[in-house]
């Protein structure tokens, strides 16, 4: 579906009852970065998160339809001793792209952080020049950083061993 250039972008925080597209986003974003082994969550799981208050999720839509949305964790940051806002995706559909969907996404999350003055922070690929780009205009100060992970298959080593 192509969006129509009339029909205005809403925003408003997913509830369970909108597991279902969550679940089908996360999936296309996640085949599009070529992670699609590495997502777990079913529908039924999605509700149950979606029902946990510092999981956010925030919807864009466009004549009613879900066209994208970005996710973020509230979470304690242990050297200021407040909280953050970890954002995990941003993903709007091929053909709503460039509409201003990512934008009023981006807004909807900075006026929930605005109250408590919380930190917003995420990662990106390194090659991902657009998205770069993207943040640099909103205001976002980009650092390089090294993000590890470690899977319980690559830490059950060093766990037997102790």
């Amino acid at each position: 579906m192509t969006s129509t250039p009339t029909a205005a972008v809403t925003i408003r925080r997913a509830t369970p009852a909108d597991a279902a597209d969550v679940a089908t986003m996360v999936a296309e974003i996640a085949a599009h970065e070529d992670q699609t082994a590495h997502v777990h969550v079913d529908v039924e799981q999605w509700r149950a998160l979606l029902e946990r208050p510092e999981v956010i999720v925030l919807l864009a839509e466009r004549g009613g339809q879900a066209v994208g949305y970005v996710s973020a964790l509230r979470q304690l940051h242990l050297w200021t001793g407040g909280d953050v806002l970890n954002l995990d995706d941003l993903y709007v559909r091929p053909g709503h792209r460039d509409g201003g969907a990512g934008r009023r996404l981006m807004a909807a999350l900075a006026a929930l952080a605005a109250p408590e003055q919380l930190l917003i922070r995420w990662g990106m690929e390194v090659d991902n020049v657009d998205a770069q780009r993207f943040y640099r205009r909103l205001g976002a100060t980009l650092r390089p950083k090294i993000l590890a992970a470690w899977t319980p298959a690559a830490y059950a080593e060093l766990v037997a061993g102790d």
